[in-house]
């Protein structure tokens, strides 16, 4: 299922609709280019579970833990990550162990490190502006 939205705003509602579904052991993949929309669609999301401070992606640092929401949000960036044994060397596998939600940018670098379970968003950019995510049916 595919949405539009149009600003940042609607990005950070769209966030906000999808962690109404989400539980401990949830786990997002996002895949889209730069400035797509991504971490704006997480800072709605970790919004709604609870988190009161500021989201911010997690390019440099690779993961962000959002604590003190109802479940605990960890925000991956994968985009810099060289290999396999570089992922599972900042913890990731831990991370998926963990009672919380994991959300992965740059999920497509790593499928066969995801979980069967794995709900996966594409995110696009449009011509004619705002983007499109797409859903899983």
């Amino acid at each position: 299922m595919d949405r539009i939205v149009r600003d940042e705003a609607e990005m950070e509602a769209l966030g906000t609709e999808l962690a109404a579904g989400l539980a401990a052991g949830s786990v997002l993949a996002l895949v889209g280019g730069l400035g797509a929309g991504k971490t704006r669609l997480v800072k709605g999301l970790a919004r709604a579970m609870g988190f009161p401070g500021e989201v911010t992606s997690p390019t440099f640092s690779l993961v962000h833990e959002y604590r003190g929401g109802r479940v605990p949000v960890f925000h991956f960036d994968l985009y810099r990550l060289k290999d396999d044994q570089e992922l599972l060397g900042i913890g990731w596998d831990e991370f998926l162990d963990e009672p919380g939600v994991v959300i992965a940018e740059w999920a497509d670098l790593f499928p066969d490190l995801l979980p069967a379970r794995t709900i996966w968003l594409r995110f696009e950019v449009l011509a004619e502006g705002g983007r499109r995510v797409t859903l899983p049916h």
